[in-house]
């Protein structure tokens, strides 16, 4: 029995921060029921596309089942408040005060079922200035400031490679949402859980608030680099990079003695401590990148890895998926989609030895449950053909 087998979700969000929060409950174990606007979830229009069925969707939508509810109109919300009082958890993303207007708020549900753990996830949160704002990963990372100690001094600020704070959203609604269940499995209560884009990053920037509360110091632009430790960056070797990390004194010794046979480096003032190390990075690195441009990443890994000191390639993406040691450990997994066929997705990350997350169902084609799910409320074949004549249902 997984986890969360006793844990039922309305999910009714879209995109990436909310579906990514439910897809992990449902990985757990958790009954997800997707409820999709007409037309589906905005990501159904992302491609690419394999048979006509989104691929960016598919990814992030495992483990749920989906029906479609017009919430617009008085009948779609009855069908939806009578799910709701059967539900431990309601996810939604839609722009402050868009719930309430469709009366579908965490106040109008809490009234229903005293028990609901509602969880908001939006770009700035439920309350302050800027609340009323719709908010979006990249606008995200320039007002946090992750932008501007990305990339290289003097250039252009960068965004990271990836939706880091849609997917950070996503996580911090999942771990939140626990906490709430868990004190709903103590005394029965259940609360609003407010996640916001923006926000979720912040508590992520550990050595910067610690440089920035400690003595005003603005974070910059490291490039390669780490913000403290060195050497722990990119290093060019003869047949490209590879990633060096020497985060501590015992692996910088390791790499003088046995990686490069520089012992000398350690009677060097500049470079006795980690600090200052990071103080003389610019000379350190060149010194350094004079001797690992001499042989292969091969050759590098393999002596980093001999002598302890750690080190590996600078993958792209498919490098990454092949790696055997992702491979073992199951970070690439395969499920058979009634449209798309058999396709590949991403595993899980988080290894339980007694409750493994399962993928139990692939993404659901839209609506695909609908008649399903609603004849557990008692409305038969007959009343959904009615109800879809009437544009209440999909």
């Amino acid at each position: 029995m997984l986890p969360l087998a006793n844990m039922k979700v309305l999910d009714i969000s879209q995109i990436m921060a909310g579906p990514y929060c439910t897809m992990v409950l449902g990985d757990m174990g958790a009954e997800v029921i997707k409820v999709e606007k007409n037309g589906g979830d905005d990501s159904r229009q992302m491609g690419p596309y394999i048979n006509d069925e989104s691929t960016c969707f598919a990814q992030i939508n495992r483990n749920k089942k989906s029906i479609s509810i017009n919430l617009k109109e008085d009948e779609g919300r009855e069908i939806f408040y009578r799910l709701a009082k059967d539900a431990d958890v309601i996810v939604e993303n839609y722009r402050p005060g868009v719930a309430k207007s469709l009366k579908v708020d965490y106040e109008t549900i809490q009234a229903l079922n005293p028990g609901i753990i509602y969880c908001s996830i939006s770009g700035y949160g439920q309350t302050g200035p800027s609340s009323h704002k719709g908010g979006f990963d990249l606008v995200a990372q320039g007002m946090s400031g992750l932008m501007s100690m990305t990339g290289e001094p003097g250039r252009r600020p960068l965004k990271t490679g990836i939706a880091v704070y849609d997917i950070g959203a996503g996580i911090t609604a999942t771990y939140s949402i626990l906490a709430a269940y868990i004190h709903k499995m103590t005394t029965g209560e259940g609360q609003q859980v407010d996640v916001a884009i923006a926000e979720c990053g912040l508590p992520w920037f550990t050595w910067e608030a610690a440089a920035y509360f400690g003595e005003g110091t603005i974070p910059e632009p490291t490039g390669w680099r780490h913000r403290v430790s060195a050497p722990y960056q990119a290093l060019k070797v003869q047949d490209g990079y590879i990633m060096l990390g020497c985060a501590n004194q015992r692996t910088w010794e390791r790499l003088c003695h046995e990686v490069i046979q520089r012992p000398d480096l350690l009677e060097e003032p500049r470079f006795a401590t980690n600090h200052l190390r990071g103080q003389n990075v610019e000379e350190l690195e060149a010194l350094l990148e004079e001797i690992f441009v001499t042989r292969t990443k091969h050759d590098w890994l393999e002596a980093c890895d001999k002598a302890g000191v750690p080190a590996g390639p600078i993958n792209n993406f498919a490098e990454a998926l092949q790696d055997p040691h992702y491979l073992a450990r199951g970070m690439v997994q395969e499920m058979e989609h009634p449209t798309i066929g058999k396709m590949k997705t991403i595993g899980f990350p988080g290894k339980l030895s007694r409750t493994p997350p399962t993928i139990r169902r692939p993404a659901p084609l839209f609506a695909q449950h609908t008649d399903e799910v609603l004849a557990q409320l008692g409305i038969d074949g007959a009343q959904c053909d009615a109800l879809r004549e009437r544009g209440i249902i999909s």
